[in-house]
């Protein structure tokens, strides 16, 4: 049923025109790819939902793809190909520390001379170091950034993505850290044009369906063999456990990453089906700037490593 679900979701939704320059540049990557490196899609940020057609009102996320980034960042430096399926404008790998506002970046010089302003001397040779890594990794046929929007987008591009490394077998990794969407809105049934206000309306009253499942349909068909690992996020800690083991019962995929809102950048839980394991960030990390992201990261590899010996 859920299978059912998910092709009717792409026959109701339209490919996207983009469609078809990502499925190129994704195969032109995994061909690149050396015969002992492995690849991993690490998806990132929301998903928008429009209200109309000609869109003026959506639902988003309030993801920003901070896990998302960073996590990418760190499979690079373990020597993996990445596909990095971001939300457009949220965060970018080794760029991500200098997304904010750009005032940020730069202090007044004590001369009067006319270009008065420059890059802040605590983030000049940290932003030498992020480029030089940025341009390594492109060189080195490691990162390939796929932007996208909306709910559908995101979909269409992750099945493309999928279907693209399924000849990778064991060697593919999914990392499936964007928030997306729970409900959206049918095409069939969205406004042509703008919802309008007034006209002795006190309310708006939207009918929204559920998003098909699409982790079944990657675990059985898109990418049988390989290894993926999907995140839970919750607000309440009591329920938090049980949702994700409910989730890899239902999924039957191999590793289950979940977080409390409140706690989600110092503390996860590794969820599998006979165990949990809580990685916590240390006051040592905290005060020297470790992310947890990179204890995460090690343990995927690790997993993965575990998964092809067997």
């Amino acid at each position: 049923m859920e299978n059912e679900d998910a092709m009717r979701f792409f026959i109701e939704n339209p490919a996207p025109p983009t469609l078809s320059d990502v499925e190129n540049k994704v195969n032109k990557f995994i061909d690149l790819q050396p015969e002992n490196r492995n690849v991993v899609l690490v998806t990132s940020g929301g998903t928008l939902v429009p209200m109309e057609k000609n869109m003026v009102r959506y639902i988003d996320n309030f993801s920003a793809g901070s896990r998302g980034a960073a996590s990418a960042e760190y499979f690079c430096k373990a020597g993996y190909a990445v596909i990095f399926l971001y939300r457009n404008f949220s965060m970018m790998p080794f760029v991500r520390h200098f997304e904010g506002p750009w005032t940020n970046l730069f202090a007044k010089k004590d001369d009067e001379s006319p270009l008065s302003w420059e890059i802040k001397d605590s983030l000049r040779n940290m932003l030498s170091n992020s480029l030089e890594d940025l341009e390594l990794m492109k060189e080195q046929n490691q990162l390939l950034c796929l932007p996208y929007t909306m709910l559908t987008e995101y979909l269409w591009y992750l099945k493309t993505v999928a279907e693209g490394l399924k000849c990778l077998r064991s060697r593919a990794l999914f990392y499936l850290a964007a928030a997306v969407s729970d409900f959206h809105i049918p095409a069939q049934d969205m406004s042509e044009h703008k919802i309008q206000s007034g006209a002795g309306k006190d309310k708006l009253e939207l009918t929204m369906r559920p998003v098909p499942k699409f982790l079944r349909y990657l675990v059985d068909s898109w990418a049988p063999e390989a290894l993926i690992i999907s995140f839970k996020l919750e607000t309440d800690e009591n329920i938090l456990i049980h949702k994700a083991r409910a989730a890899l019962h239902r999924y039957n995929h191999q590793l289950v990453i979940a977080n409390l809102l409140t706690t989600r950048k110092r503390s996860v839980a590794f969820v599998i089906h006979d165990s949990v394991m809580w990685l916590h960030l240390s006051e040592d990390d905290l005060r020297n700037g470790v992310e947890i992201e990179y204890y995460i990261v090690s343990q995927c590899v690790k997993l993965h490593k575990e998964k092809n010996l067997t």
